[in-house]
C-alpha cells in the first residue's frame, strides 16, 4: 500500500514542507539576464558509508512492484479516468487551501488543517546541483528531466519560470546519494539562514518510505513564495527519480497537499501516476490565474475556482 506525506505550512519562516513516498508492497517563460554561479555551488560530497547501495537496490524493487501493479502511470490519464469541472474544483481546493501535515514541537504530525492559497509573484529561477557521487548517465538524464518540465511548467502557468546555473536561483534541486542527503544541512543554513530546525531535520533524518521532498519559504506569511528547495534521492532509478522531479517542483509552486480523491493526478497517496497529468496542468493553470491571489482564503476563492474550473472544462462546476 502506497503511503504519502505531504504539505505542511505554516512552519517558522516555511511556507510548505511537502513530503512524498511509500513503501514496497503494494514554452517558455519570460527571461531575464542568466545569474552568474555563486560561490554554493562546490560540489556536495560526503564520505560514502555503503548506504546508498542498499537503498538503490530497496528502490529498485520498490519501483518494479509499483510498475507490476499498474501503477506509475505516464500516459496522463485517458477515458478510464474521465474527470469533470466539479471534480477539478474540489481537488483544486483541496491541494491548494489545505495542508496535511504540521510542526508540533520540532516534529511533524499528521494533522489536517485548513490553509490559504500559495504560489509564487515573483519568476522562479531553478537550478540543479548533484552530489558528487552521481554518475555522469544520471546527471544528463535528470538535467534534461529538469529542463524540459521547467519549460513545460512555464507554458502552463504562465508564469516566468526557467532554468538557471547550479549555485543560483530561488528553487533548488538537489540530488543526491544518503550520505550526501545527510551532510545537507550547512549547504541549507547557506542558502536559508532563517530555514527551521524541522525543516533540516526533516531532510538530514529522511526515512526510506520517503521518497523525496520540498519546502518553500513564505517570510511575510502572505501566501507569496520566495524560495524552494527539493530533495531527490539519486538512489531511485529512472522513472522514480523523474517522478520526484516532476512532482515535488510543482508542489513547490504551490499546489503542497496530496488528496486521496485527485484522480488523475500525481497529488495523490496512491502512486496510480508517476507523471504529471492533464488534470494536474489545469490545477496549476487555475493556481496562477490572475484572478486568485496569494493569501486567498478558500470560501473567497471558491467561486473564482468554480468559474475558471468551467472555462477551463467547457461546462458548469
Amino acid at each position: 500500500m502506497a503511503v504519502r506525506v505531504s504539505a505542511l505550512s505554516g512552519l517558522a519562516l516555511c511556507g510548505a514542507l511537502a513530503l512524498s513516498g511509500c513503501e514496497l508492497g503494494q514554452a517558455g517563460a519570460r527571461t531575464a539576464p542568466t545569474p552568474l554561479p555563486r560561490p554554493d555551488a562546490a560540489p556536495i560530497t560526503a564520505a560514502a558509508t555503503g548506504a546508498s547501495a542498499e537503498l538503490a537496490d530497496y528502490y529498485a524493487r520498490v519501483q518494479n512492484g509499483l510498475l507490476t501493479q499498474g501503477l506509475l502511470r505516464t500516459d496522463g490519464g485517458g477515458p478510464d479516468v474521465p474527470f469533470g469541472p466539479r471534480d477539478l474544483v474540489r481537488n483544486f481546493l483541496k491541494i491548494a487551501f489545505y495542508e496535511e501535515y504540521s510542526d508540533t514541537g520540532g516534529q511533524l504530525v499528521a494533522r489536517e488543517s485548513v490553509s490559504r492559497m500559495h504560489r509564487w509573484a515573483k519568476p522562479v529561477t531553478v537550478s540543479v546541483a548533484f552530489g558528487a557521487s552521481v554518475d555522469p548517465a544520471k546527471k544528463t538524464r535528470d538535467s534534461n528531466e529538469v529542463t524540459k518540465f521547467v519549460n513545460r511548467l512555464a507554458r502552463v502557468t504562465g508564469h516566468p519560470i526557467r532554468q538557471v546555473p547550479a549555485g543560483s536561483g530561488n528553487f533548488r534541486v538537489f540530488i543526491v546519494s544518503e550520505d550526501e542527503r545527510r551532510a545537507l544541512g550547512a549547504k541549507l543554513r547557506q542558502i536559508m539562514p532563517n530555514i527551521s530546525t524541522t525543516a533540516i531535520n526533516t531532510v538530514t533524518n529522511l526515512p526510506r518510505s520517503t521518497y523525496c521532498l520540498a519546502f518553500a519559504t513564505d517570510p511575510e506569511q502572505d501566501g507569496t513564495y520566495s524560495q524552494a528547495v527539493a530533495i531527490i534521492r539519486a538512489e531511485h532509478p529512472d522513472l522514480l527519480r523523474a517522478s520526484c522531479i516532476q512532482e515535488e517542483i510543482a508542489q513547490g509552486l504551490g499546489l503542497s497537499n496530496d488528496y486521496a480523491l485527485a484522480r488523475p493526478s500525481i497529488f495523490n497517496d496512491d502512486e496510480e501516476f508517476g507523471l504529471l497529468t492533464t488534470h494536474d496542468e489545469l490545477l496549476l493553470k487555475m493556481l496562477y490565474d490572475p484572478r486568485l491571489r496569494p493569501g486567498m482564503a478558500e470560501a473567497e476563492a471558491r467561486p473564482i475556482v468554480e468559474k475558471i474550473a468551467a472555462e477551463l472544462m467547457g461546462g458548469e462546476a
